[in-house]
This record gives structure tokens, sequence and C-alpha cells, in this order.
């Protein structure tokens, strides 16, 4: 039986310049730009370097492609997520660092306004320097306390989410969560006094 015509989708690449074509299926490219970002974003904050980010937010997608037959609908996102952190830890081991840090210039300013002051936080100076401290406290983080605050602070997913994605019992999550908020508090106030 052949294919229903709108699963034959022609998608252009606007950033190639000219038009490229390619057939694919209307339903992953949903799930494409549905995780995209999200992938892009952990990859970009665990990594430090926009370009080893791309290259893993692709190989995600390539994979998701290649595996959507044997994909569960419902554990799309934590297949993703996991196999989205394997490769990140793939590509700091190959770049031989152990420790994966945030960007530079990432957006932790939500982070650190819970730490701030109101008045503090009106000051472009002082978040600059809280920025600078919380990037320090993350950084600081082992794994996988830095990749769960990652997925539940700036990723925002839902616990059992990054159970899923880490293949960690929900319990273990929440108690590394805790104990890494812990962390970033002690080492907050030790920065900040």
């Amino acid at each position: 039986m052949p294919a229903p015509e709108w699963y034959h989708t022609p998608v252009t690449f606007p950033s190639l310049g000219a038009s490229l074509t390619w057939t694919m299926a209307r339903d992953f490219r949903d799930l494409a730009e549905e995780y995209a970002g999200r992938i892009f974003t952990y990859a970009r904050y665990s990594l430090r370097h926009q370009e080893d980010a791309e290259d893993v937010t692709q190989e995600v997608l390539v994979r998701l492609w290649k595996h959507r037959d044997s994909i569960e609908p419902a554990s799309t996102a934590s297949w993703v997520m996991r196999v989205a952190r394997n490769l990140v830890i793939d590509v700091a081991r190959r770049r031989q660092s152990r420790t994966a840090v945030f960007a530079e210039g990432a957006d932790v300013t939500e982070m650190a306004g819970h730490v701030a002051s109101d008045e503090a936080a009106d000051s472009a100076a002082h978040r600059a320097e809280i920025r600078e401290h919380v990037e320090a406290a993350l950084a600081e983080l082992n794994e996988p306390y830095r990749s769960i605050v990652v997925m539940r602070e700036v990723q925002g997913l839902a616990y059992d989410e990054i159970a899923a994605a880490m293949n960690m019992p929900l319990g273990t999550i929440k108690v590394y969560l805790h104990r890494a908020r812990r962390q970033l508090r002690e080492s907050m106030r030790a920065e900040l006094e």
C-alpha cells in the first residue's frame, strides 16, 4: 500500500542558501522541531561550544530518525534526552574534558534571580557578577548532579522525564536534585560572602 500524500513533504533548509528538498515523514519533522531546541540547549550548556552542540543535536535527530519505529511515543522525550546526554558525554571524552561546564553567556539570569534580592536584580553589574558566581557553582557540580540541575532548572523537564533520561529511579533523581541544590546554595553563599 503506497504512503499517503501527506507522508512525503518537501522540507526546505533556508540556511543552505539554495532550496534543498528532502522527503521526510511529517510526524518526524514535527518531532525534530519539538526536540531540536531542547537538545541544543542541553548540549550547549553542557559542552560550552556551539558547534559541538549543533553536532550533538544533529546526531540525536539522525538517531531518532533511524529508531523512530522502535521508540514508544510516550517515552520519546526521555529517549531523546538520554541519547543527547550520552552523546554529550562522548563529545566531552573526545575533547579530553571530563568536566563539562555551562556555556559562556548562558542564560542563567533566571537562576541568579532566585539568589539575588530585588534591589540587586536591578543592577546589571550585580546580575553579571551573580551570573559568574552561578556559573562557577554549576561548574563545581559533579555528574550526574549537573545534568539533573540542567534538565530540571534550565530545561524544565518533569522529574519522571529526568529519571527516564538518566536511567535512574525517580527517588534517586529527587535526592540528587536536592543535594545539587544544597551544594549550589552553599557554594553561592561562600562566593557572595
